[in-house]
């Protein structure tokens, strides 16, 4: 009891109190334990975005009637760039991609010309008696802005599968001359000199468009397509198609942004027509040839 006693008093409390002050500065003096690391929420896709000026060496074969004169064209890439005044174009696709969806567009405007040995005449019009001479020329500048929305609805391995909508605006003006010669109607044309002129004016209209894709990845940066689609139905055109088929090998990365070689061959067909008789207007071509181009991913 004495040494209860002995414990209980003030010099022994305040030793015990210095020593437990101690034991918790010393205790505070050691590092706090890390806290427990939570793992990263995973990203959400990101928006891809690609862009591709390209090159289509276009061959043309079909028919066209401008003022109600009609002409075949068989012209292939060289003879347009052989015989055109001028061979002015701009072409391009941009594609937004959030997987599974992707925004895109394209366009193709051109200015070419054909003469006598790549056009032939066809027909007159009805009413339109006479012979034309064997000079001709026809001069067409064109714009084809299509935009539209992809949707991947399926994917095994390396092939995906998407399936597209979209519309086609088409924007043409075309010129036809040739020499006249014989007894020759010239009602509705310009004339000048020994040359007569139809000029369609301004045409223009929209195709909606469907269509399918197929992508398949042969190794990494390397990836084979093919697209086809069918349009008009009567509502622009009568009826029109287009089959693309491509290969793009990757070529490097420079500040962030992908670059990739294409390489390809493109068919475009679309039958259009408007007006009767001397005012008829009708463009039932098919446009095909390789397709050259660069493709920036970023």
């Amino acid at each position: 009891m004495r040494r209860f006693a002995q414990c209980l008093s003030a010099p022994c409390l305040v030793s015990a109190l210095v020593a437990v002050a101690g034991s918790a500065a010393h205790a505070s003096d050691l590092p706090a334990a890390p806290p427990i690391a939570e793992a990263p929420a995973p990203m959400p896709p990101s928006w891809t975005f690609r862009f591709v000026p390209y090159g289509w060496l276009t061959s043309i074969d079909g028919t066209q009637t401008v003022r109600g004169r009609s002409v075949k064209v068989d012209a292939s890439f060289i003879d347009i760039v052989k015989e055109s005044d001028t061979l002015v174009a701009l072409m391009g696709t941009f594609e937004a991609r959030h997987d599974p969806i992707a925004l895109y567009s394209d366009l193709v405007w051109s200015n070419i010309g054909f003469k006598s040995s790549d056009v032939r005449t066809r027909a007159l019009a009805p009413g339109v008696t006479g012979t034309l001479g064997a000079e001709l020329k026809l001069d067409i500048d064109m714009a084809i802005v299509e935009v539209g929305a992809a949707y991947e609805v399926a994917r095994s391995g390396p092939i995906a599968f998407d399936i597209l909508g979209a519309a086609r605006y088409w924007y043409q003006e075309a010129d036809l001359s040739f020499t006249i010669s014989g007894a020759v109607d010239t009602a509705n044309l310009q004339v000048a000199g020994s040359r007569a002129f139809a000029k369609s004016g301004s045409i223009q209209w929209f195709d909606p468009v469907i269509g399918a894709r197929i992508r398949y990845a042969v190794a990494p940066g390397h990836e084979l397509f093919l697209r086809g689609d069918i349009g008009g139905f009567g509502i622009g055109s009568e009826f029109s198609w287009q089959a693309v088929g491509g290969y793009d090998f990757e070529l490097g990365t420079y500040q962030g942004v992908t670059f990739s070689g294409v390489i390809g061959y493109r068919a475009l067909y679309v039958d259009y027509a408007q007006g009767e008789g001397r005012s008829r207007y009708e463009f039932d071509m098919l446009q095909h040839g390789p397709v050259i181009g660069i493709s920036a991913r970023f």
